[in-house]
C-alpha cells in the first residue's frame, strides 16, 4: 500500500496545481537508487534519505522547468523524464557497482522499537514512511481542504485565469505541487530499496503507473485514493501468494494481475471520473 498512496499522493499534489506528472514511475526509481547509492557508499541511513529527496527535488525543479516554464507537453516531458531516468540509473550501477542489475546490499531504515512493541499495529506502524503515509491521509485533506495554499493550488488547476484575476501567482502554485509530487515520490522509492535492501533493475515494476490509476480511481481526494492503493496493494499481495502456492498457473500470468486488474478498473471508469479542469493545460 505505502509506494502506491504515496505515488498517488504524489501525482494527486502535482494534478491539482494542473500539472500532469506521468514521470512518478522515474521520480521512484531514481530516489530507490539514489537511497541505495548513498547508503552503501555513506553507512548513514538519515544523510541517504536527505540526499536521495534533495537529488529528487533537483529533478522536480526540473520538470517544472519544461512544464511550467518552456510549456512543453507535459505526458512527452513525463515519458521522457521515465525513460531518461531508467537509462541513468543503469548507467550509475554500471559505472558504480560494476553491474547492470542489481546494487550491494545495505541496511535499510530501522523500526522505531517502541511502536513496534504496540500489539497488534506494533508491527505495521513501526515503519516510519508507513507511518507517513498513513499520517499523510490526513495531511493531504487537510492542505489541500483547508488551508489557503490548498485553496489555491487547486484553483490554479480548475481555473488558472481566475486564480490570476486575484493575484494569485499561478506559475509559482504549479511548481509547489511539482516540488511535494517529487517529496513524496522519493519516499515511496526510498521505502522500496529499504524493503529490498539494494536497488535493482526494474524494481518499481509500474507501481508509478498503478500509482496514477489509485489517483483517478479515488477521484483525486486522499482519503478515496487511499482505499483505491489498498485495493491495488491486496491484489499485488494476492499474486505474491498464489506463485508462492505453487499453483500450476504460469507465473508470467499471474504477475500480471494487478496490471490487469488497473486496466479493467480504469475500463470501468472511463468517463465517470473528472480531473481538474485545467489539468495538463499549459499556462
Amino acid at each position: 500500500m505505502t509506494p502506491y498512496y504515496l505515488g498517488a499522493s504524489a501525482a494527486n499534489f502535482s494534478e491539482r496545481g494542473g500539472v500532469i506528472n506521468i514521470a512518478i514511475e522515474g521520480f521512484m526509481t531514481l530516489s530507490a537508487f539514489s537511497f541505495a547509492m548513498f547508503s552503501i557508499i555513506t553507512n548513514n541511513t538519515t544523510l541517504s534519505i536527505f540526499l536521495a529527496i534533495i537529488i529528487n527535488l533537483a529533478f522536480a525543479l526540473l520538470y517544472s522547468l519544461f512544464t511550467v516554464k518552456l510549456k512543453i507537453n507535459q505526458i512527452v516531458t513525463g515519458v521522457g523524464f521515465n525513460i531518461l531516468i531508467a537509462g541513468l540509473t543503469k548507467f550509475l550501477m554500471m559505472i558504480i557497482f560494476h553491474s547492470s542489475s542489481n546494487t550491494d546490499r545495505f541496511e535499510g531504515i530501522q523500526d522505531n522499537a517502541f511502536i513496534g512493541q504496540i500489539p497488534v499495529i506494533g508491527a505495521i506502524l513501526s515503519d516510519y514512511i508507513v507511518l507517513f503515509a498513513i499520517i499523510l491521509i490526513f495531511i493531504s485533506s487537510f492542505v489541500l481542504f483547508k488551508t489557503t495554499f490548498g485553496l489555491r493550488l487547486r484553483s490554479v488547476g480548475e481555473n488558472p485565469e481566475a486564480a490570476e484575476s486575484l493575484g494569485i501567482k499561478v506559475r509559482h502554485y504549479k511548481v509547489y505541487g511539482i516540488l511535494i509530487s517529487g517529496f513524496l515520490a522519493s519516499l515511496a522509492g526510498i521505502w522500496l530499496a529499504s524493503e529490498q535492501k539494494s536497488f535493482s533493475d526494474g524494481m518499481i515494476a509500474g507501481r508509478g503507473y498503478i500509482a496514477l490509476a489509485a489517483m483517478i480511481i479515488g477521484k483525486w481526494k486522499p482519503v478515496n485514493i487511499f482505499f483505491a492503493s489498498l485495493i491495488f496493494a491486496f491484489f499485488e499481495a494476492l499474486q505474491i501468494s498464489i506463485q508462492i502456492s505453487g499453483t500450476p498457473i504460469p507465473s508470467q500470468i499471474i504477475q500480471m494481475l494487478p496490471y490487469l486488474i488497473t486496466i479493467l478498473v480504469l475500463i470501468g471508469l472511463i468517463g465517470k471520473t473528472k480531473p481538474p479542469a485545467a489539468d495538463g493545460v499549459p499556462y
